[in-house]
């Protein structure tokens, strides 16, 4: 496993970034556990989750899963770079009370405490905003970090689906403020198929340096093979897959994406991750298994070079919107 520095940061990672959004909702603890096990014997150390995962009334229920993994000792936590998130409602209800959600200094203080229970942990390396909170000033939201971190709860701090603008606001005013670092990364929606982020999302990242962390490297599963595997009678498309192959011109890319991997004698879903990893900016995709084989392909994929005329190809096929502000304007 390859490592590199997350973002302008001491800290070492690894290129794959370990997702654990199914763990509770579509894989059990012992599974959940065992993928978590053989991430780490192949060298993943950057391991994902956040406060919301488990869903509805199960709400925290993947942290969990996690914090009992690290309870199990052998070392797991103190080898584990463990990020997690806090935005989303919390309340035990469906609709969120007051102060349940988003940035304020007091949910801040109630998730971090709620996330390092669960956990079973006294830290967490990466907090992440999980979304901006467009009614708490950043002097509020870095004042609540700065006590975190003097506490000893947190170490570093990111962000997740930020515009480049708010990547700038924060880390500027966390400048003028002093004591903090700022974000140090940014979660983000970014693969082949969604290229949006190269506009100004990552330009912001790089600038500030921020490592660029892409969520959905597959595009719910529209680069892993899917048109592949409805023809073979596998699993068909769901969700935001289903809806892009309704579209025939989308669905014609898809076929010449799956077409021109097949000619290298490669898999769709290892191109898409591997494609990824030759990204400026990118510090690691983050993968979520539901099993141990998806797991294994992830890790293949991680050591899978990319010629420069499938790049080329994979260019044509998938056209990147160029530069900002170039791309909008003349």
């Amino acid at each position: 496993m390859k490592y590199t520095q997350l973002g302008r940061t001491g800290l070492k990672v690894s290129r794959l970034v370990l997702g654990t959004m199914n763990f509770g909702p579509q894989t059990d603890e012992p599974a959940s556990h065992a993928i978590m096990d053989a991430a780490l014997d192949a060298g993943i150390n950057f391991f994902d989750t956040a406060n919301v995962y488990g869903w509805g009334e199960n709400k925290g229920r993947t942290e969990s899963i996690i914090g009992n993994w690290f309870a199990k000792g052998g070392g797991r936590r103190e080898k584990t770079v463990i990020a997690t998130k806090v935005y989303g409602n919390m309340g035990p209800d469906g609709e969120a009370w007051p102060n349940h959600d988003k940035l304020s200094a007091v949910n801040i203080r109630r998730a971090v405490d709620a996330s390092l229970k669960r956990l079973q942990t006294d830290h967490i390396d990466l907090y992440q905003f999980h979304h901006i909170d467009r009614n708490t000033p950043f002097e509020e939201i870095w004042q609540a970090i700065d006590v975190l971190i003097q506490q000893g709860k947190i170490l570093y701090v990111g962000s997740s689906n930020f515009p480049g603008y708010k990547i700038a606001q924060a880390n500027e005013i966390a400048a003028r403020r002093g004591g903090t670092i700022g974000l140090v990364s940014e979660q983000c929606l970014y693969n082949l198929a969604e290229r949006r982020a190269e506009m100004e999302v990552i330009p912001a990242a790089q600038d500030y340096g921020l490592g660029v962390i892409p969520w959905s490297p597959l595009h719910g599963g529209l680069l892993g093979g899917v048109i592949k595997k409805e023809v073979q009678g596998g699993r068909r498309a769901s969700g935001r897959a289903a809806d892009t192959l309704a579209d025939p011109a989308k669905r014609a890319q898809i076929q010449a994406y799956e077409d021109l991997v097949d000619k290298h004698g490669l898999e769709p879903g290892e191109v898409a991750l591997a494609w990824l990893l030759t990204r400026p900016g990118v510090t690691g995709p983050i993968v979520g298994p539901r099993t141990s084989e998806q797991l294994a392909s992830a890790i293949r994929a991680s050591e899978l070079e990319l010629g420069e005329e499938l790049l080329a190809s994979l260019d044509e096929v998938f056209p990147g919107p160029g530069p900002s502000p170039e791309a909008f304007a003349w």
